[in-house]
């Protein structure tokens, strides 16, 4: 990996916010893009949200007072609360757990020391090439599309995973279907909550505070991730492995609605337009998903109404500065 570094090249938001290089970043982002006329059209609009920003700033930014940002400022607060979401929802899903003590799992499957460990490899194989579908799907069907139709399934499959250890450990259907369902999780998992979180979290915070937005929601990712595998042990013992099962199946569903409420859709949106995107607030998001969604996913896919138009979501014609006093805006 440190010897892949010297390949890629370096983030044209770093050549921005460092010195203003747009000069670097074009030629940066030229590598990255399809075309020229993409890479001027990013960088005119990276150019656009930093004079904006600039013009509230009189000095450099403490790193306290930028991280203090992320809490505060009603824009950068929304992208926070969707970054995190997506980050704990990854851990919620349980993905880690079974990564983690996945040969512990097959044995207790009465698998096996070799056939555990052959499990826990096919397991990882087929984590890595399922992740290949994702680079096509997110940006076709969406980021928020992709967590909310895989966490559905992704929890049957843990249930039913954990519904396999109540059938007889010498009953052959035992061993084919936890290693099935469990391998469905995975495959399941790949494509969405596996590479969109770490995408989201990238790109929703504006230029002047990516890198700080972007730490902190792995940070927190991390911390779930440790906070539930210190957990895991105590929650084996306690309710054994077909409870530990189910119990992280209901958390997928937990993960579901989060990504429901707080997720807003960011898939081919410029920087310009996440602004818009992120001047809806948190109560009016939620509002629109009970009262205008549902409604409308039942009448369009339970009763077949297939006239039913979904009214949008309306995105304020102005929008708060990202650190502009609450009464100004800008048009």
């Amino acid at each position: 990996m440190l010897c892949l570094i010297y390949a890629n090249p370096e983030s044209p938001s770093w050549y921005i916010k460092h010195n203003s290089r747009y000069d670097l970043a074009l030629q940066s982002l030229l590598r990255l893009r399809n075309t020229e006329l993409q890479a001027a059209h990013e960088v005119y609009q990276s150019y656009l949200q930093r004079k904006t920003s600039n013009t509230d700033y009189k000095e450099v930014p403490s790193h306290l007072h930028t991280l203090l940002d992320l809490f505060t400022v009603p824009r950068i607060r929304r992208a926070t609360l969707a970054a995190y979401t997506v980050m704990i929802s990854q851990q919620l899903c349980g993905i880690n757990i079974i990564s983690f003590y996945s040969s512990t799992i097959f044995r207790d499957a009465k698998f096996s020391n070799h056939g555990a460990l052959l499990a826990s490899v096919a397991f990882g194989f087929i984590n890595f090439v399922g992740a290949f579908p994702a680079v096509w799907t997110m940006d076709t069907l969406g980021r928020r599309s992709l967590l909310l139709l895989t966490l559905p399934l992704m929890a049957v499959t843990m249930l039913a995973a954990g519904l396999s250890f109540s059938i007889p450990s010498d009953h052959p259907v035992h061993f084919g279907l936890l290693a099935t369902m469990i391998y469905l999780f995975c495959a399941e998992y790949s494509p969405g909550m596996g590479p969109v979180p770490a995408a989201y979290s990238a790109e929703v915070f504006p230029l002047s505070h990516r890198e700080i937005g972007m730490s902190s929601a792995v940070a927190v990712t991390n911390i779930w991730a440790s906070a539930l595998s210190l957990t895991f042990p105590a929650l084996l013992s306690l309710l054994d492995s077909q409870g530990a099962f189910t119990v992280y199946a209901v958390l997928n569903i937990v993960a579901f609605v989060l990504v429901f409420l707080f997720v807003p859709e960011t898939r081919m949106k410029t920087l310009d337009e996440l602004d818009h995107v992120f001047s809806i607030s948190t109560r009016r998001f939620m509002r629109y998903q009970l009262m205008e969604y549902i409604p409308w996913w039942t009448r369009w896919y339970v009763l077949r109404r297939r006239k039913t138009e979904l009214s949008a979501l309306e995105v304020a014609e102005e929008y708060q500065n990202l650190r502009q006093d609450e009464d100004e805006e800008i048009s």
